[in-house]
């Protein structure tokens, strides 16, 4: 039985403890909330990650919370023997790094994925394929309104990985002329970044390449949240097994 403390009591963590708690290999053994605990909860519930693991005794953390708290969360975390899964976008790199020697240094295994959904592991790693054949390429990100940073997590990586894939920067359209500051958006290694907030929206994004008389465009969109919860599920299972960081669901899935 693997014991998982669920990091974060908002709608993923919420959904997150329901998923685990339907799992015949897991338990959850408490609850963080960096805001403090509120209301009644059926398990051990605080703020502080160190005092919890302490009575939670579990094997695995996952965090749907935010980047600001990670660093606070990995430390504790190392210190307990504690497998990490962050799930949470935007965490510094220097968070990373320490998450990447304190695992190495304990051979304990520790999952950071800037998106869950298996479709969209799929689409970056689809586009890494892509940016090998086209010069030129953007990006498209939609989130719901109540979304705090922009650009995502995962189109962050997707530039990344993109530029990495192509081997030097993207051509990028840069007008002589903008009637509106910042109409061509952010980009990243040559890759145009546009960030779309809207209510009605969940996590969505789109890849379009273009080049000699063709384009070529793909796309994911989770239409809910519970389309985070085969990623995390995979996650929580696969980290028992591994003796270092994973970045991404990629190696998990077969696709390095």
């Amino acid at each position: 039985m693997i014991r998982v403390v669920v990091s974060g009591t908002g709608q993923m963590g919420a959904i997150t403890r329901a998923t685990i708690e339907a799992q015949p290999d897991m338990e959850v053994t408490g609850i963080i909330e960096p805001l403090g605990e509120s209301g009644t909860h059926l398990y051990p519930i605080g703020s502080d990650p160190a005092a919890l693991f302490a009575i939670a005794r579990p094997d695995v953390v996952v965090d749907f919370t935010n980047a600001s708290f990670a660093g606070q969360l990995v430390d504790a975390a190392l210190a307990a023997g504690v497998r990490p899964v962050i799930a949470t976008s935007g965490v510094p790199r220097e968070v990373v790094e320490r998450l990447r020697e304190g695992s190495a240094r304990s051979q304990r295994g520790a999952v950071i994925a800037p998106n869950m959904a298996l479709g969209a592991v799929v689409l970056m790693h689809l586009a890494d394929l892509a940016a090998r054949y086209f010069d030129s390429v953007e990006v498209i990100e939609l989130h719901h309104d109540r979304k705090v940073d922009a650009p995502s997590g995962t189109a962050v990586e997707t530039a990344r990985r993109l530029r990495a894939a192509h081997g030097s920067d993207f051509q990028h359209n840069d007008p002589s002329m903008e009637h509106v500051p910042g109409a061509r958006g952010a980009q990243l290694g040559g890759v145009a970044i546009h960030s779309v907030r809207l209510p009605g929206l969940v996590a969505h994004q789109e890849v379009i390449f273009g080049g000699q008389g063709q384009t070529l465009s793909l796309r994911h969109d989770s239409t809910g949240r519970d389309s985070f919860m085969p990623g995390v599920l995979l996650a929580v299972r696969e980290v028992m097994n591994l003796k270092g960081l994973v970045e991404g669901l990629g190696p998990l899935m077969g696709m390095s």
